[in-house]
């Protein structure tokens, strides 16, 4: 049967399906109801051409139990998983409210208190999930559950759905066409690499979701999944306060820092993200351990001063300070010492002979000879005596 259930149809003689909720790439969701327990459901069909490959389904139910385990107030429930004429589904929690995506779609962005106690909801699940061991790989506006507060006034509730439907799709070799690079823009570098997610995985697309809340925009936009994980790599989104006048400098630090683009420099667990939020609506900049080492840990006082990158700004990795150079040898100064030497001999050489040879032309010979060969003579002795001086002075 097709995922295209008609009002009325039970699902496993148990779940009557009442009306559809929302459909995309992967799956179809319901709303309907447990006869045997007598309470509203929400019912995930996973697509035909899901349920032909078998990997997929295998791991899928595998991923559906392990998060059915997951019992959390800002976690959608899973009930039940199983297959019904060759559909197979999920049994979750009915939540009442509106997705992330239908809020940002109608008020194109959110104000920063309200993203505030969204992204510190969202923390609390994520960080109960990452605790039981299960990342969620798939975190983005539609995957979060808004209950009240903007969708519906009174205080506000978020939950996050669809955990291990990312992780079951992991390794297959289906291309969910139309679904891939919207998901794109909400994954980590580290994911688009093909590498395994971690908790500061699951930190960063909450970064990617927080940021779309305060400015209406992605911090990373692309047409293709090459672009977009280039512009990852080369460029820094600008602060989130140069989109929206409101958002608090603060605020946007933390959010910031949950998007860098190197795992090691994020907040390493969901609740550091949650409380540099808390922080960020009290004029607090972030701290803890990527924070510091993003924002400078060398400085007690570089946290009050952050000045987040632009995408005009690349980060540069410090450079160690250059070694002084060595003094040049002490040959090197004795040789030059030498050289010096040898030009003051050479010249006052030729200063003697000069003087000598001016007093011979000028005397002319004849019964003065002899006083000035004397003056000479003089003239020598004096020369060399100054030349000795000369050498003396420059060899100390």
């Amino acid at each position: 049967m097709s995922a295209r259930s008609p009002k009325g149809e039970l699902i496993s003689d148990r779940y009557r399906i009442e009306d559809r909720l929302g459909s995309g790439g992967m799956s179809s969701v319901f709303r309907a109801t447990d006869t045997i327990l007598e309470r509203t459901v929400a019912v995930k069909i996973l697509a035909e051409h899901l349920s032909d490959d078998e990997r997929f389904v295998a791991r899928f139910r595998r991923e559906a139990l392990a998060v059915a385990k997951l019992v959390h107030p800002n976690i959608v429930q899973v009930y039940d998983t199983g297959i019904d004429s060759d559909r197979h589904y999920i049994v979750m929690e009915y939540v009442r409210g509106r997705s992330g995506a239908q809020l940002l779609q109608s008020e194109g962005k959110l104000d920063p208190e309200t993203t505030v106690e969204i992204g510190v909801q969202a923390c609390a699940g994520l960080d109960y999930a990452h605790r039981h061991g299960i990342i969620h790989r798939d975190v983005k506006p539609g995957n979060l559950m808004i209950i009240g507060g903007p969708a519906g006034g009174g205080e506000m509730t978020v939950k996050i759905t669809d955990f291990g439907i990312a992780r079951a799709s992991e390794q297959t070799r289906i291309t969910q066409v139309g679904s891939v690079v919207g998901t794109a823009a909400y994954l980590a570098p580290e994911q688009a690499r093909g590498e395994e997610a971690n908790p500061s995985s699951d930190v960063y697309s909450l970064g990617v979701v927080l940021y779309q809340f305060l400015t209406g925009r992605l911090p990373y936009e692309g047409a293709s999944l090459a672009e977009l994980a280039v512009r990852q790599q080369s460029e820094q989104p600008l602060h989130p306060s140069s989109y929206n006048d409101a958002v608090p400098r603060a605020v946007g630090d933390a959010v910031l820092v949950a998007l860098e683009s190197d795992p090691s420099q994020r907040f390493a667990a969901a609740g550091e993200l949650a409380d540099a939020l808390r922080r960020g609506l009290r004029g607090e900049s972030p701290t803890g351990t990527a924070a510091t080492r993003v924002l400078g840990a060398e400085d007690p006082t570089a946290a009050t001063r952050h000045m987040p990158r632009t995408r005009t700004q690349r980060q540069r990795r410090p450079v160690p300070p250059r070694e002084p150079r060595p003094a040049p040898p002490a040959r090197r100064r004795g040789a030059s010492n030498a050289a010096r030497n040898l030009l003051a001999v050479i010249a006052i050489l030729l200063l003697a002979a000069a003087v000598a040879g001016f007093v011979v032309l000028v005397s002319g010979g004849g019964s003065d000879k002899v006083d000035l060969d004397q003056v000479v003579k003089e003239n020598v002795q004096d020369q060399l005596d100054a030349l000795n001086q000369v050498v003396q002075d420059n060899t100390k």
